[in-house]
């Protein structure tokens, strides 16, 4: 059960209407948190939005593409007569896994702008009153991509390492103030995101983890940051810390290509 008293009464959820972000919804609304729901297309957050309402709690939502700089002043607006205690930013896909001599600028530029820009903005913008409340909750969603880099995935692994980093940095800072801050670090997982970009989850010996568990999972370690592996995926991490950096992303390399379908 995640505490309403620290981190509630309000939960905003940023890239909140299905997979990982969804199942968090669901069970912040059963303890008892309102919620302002983020999401770039309307009906699935709707509909996430009406299940969670069933749970006798408030829910708010802003439709909104996280890489237009307006979708932060649309998300600020829908939250400035409550008080929110717990951010999780949960908006960081891949939108432009492309080589990078064989992608366009604008699009990894929208890479960078959902996992970095608008992330930044809206933990700056919620980070402050929790500081000064001396109560509060971010919870940033990472990726095991953020550890070495590959041929696809060389600007989104950049995005994700700077999460890392920066989630530590927070830590460090809002640590005395009561302010939890924790980067939960995903491997793959079954959401509807990664089905629509055609995964293969039957590569041999790859773990797979389901939605609902990583939820659970990534706000019970909430209070315990500065980072959380999910379960199944630790040895990877620490494979992917090998001072041997060549062999390192010429394997991993072997294996997105069995992972990810080439463009």
């Amino acid at each position: 059960m995640t505490d309403v008293e620290k981190y509630g009464p309000w939960a905003v959820i940023a890239g909140g209407s299905e997979g990982v972000g969804a199942e968090v919804a669901r069970q912040l609304a059963a303890d008892g948190f309102h919620l302002v729901l983020v999401a770039r297309t309307p009906g699935p957050l709707e509909a996430t939005a009406a299940a969670v309402r069933d749970l006798g709690v408030e829910v708010r939502t802003v439709a909104a593409d996280l890489t237009d700089p307006a979708s932060i002043a649309a998300v600020t607006s829908a939250t400035a007569d409550v008080e929110v205690g717990l951010l999780v930013y949960n908006a960081g896909a891949n939108t432009h896994g492309r080589a990078f001599t064989e992608g366009d600028l604008p699009g990894f530029q929208g890479v960078i702008d959902l996992n970095i820009t608008a992330m930044l903005a809206l933990t700056h913008h919620y980070a402050r009153p929790m500081k000064e409340r001396g109560r509060g909750g971010i919870l940033l969603v990472g990726s095991l991509a953020g550890y070495v880099g590959t041929s696809t995935e060389a600007i989104y692994g950049g995005v994700k390492a700077f999460g890392r980093i920066f989630a530590e940095g927070l830590w460090a800072e809002l640590r005395e103030y009561d302010v939890d801050v924790l980067e939960l670090v995903l491997g793959v997982t079954r959401t509807p995101a990664m089905e629509r970009a055609g995964l293969n989850f039957d590569v041999p010996g790859m773990h797979v983890s389901e939605p609902v568990d990583v939820a659970r999972e990534g706000l019970a370690a909430l209070p315990n940051g500065p980072v959380h592996v999910i379960s199944g995926n630790e040895q990877m991490v620490e494979r992917r810390m090998s001072g041997d950096r060549s062999r390192l992303v010429a394997g991993t390399e072997k294996i997105m290509r069995l992972l990810v379908p080439r463009h």
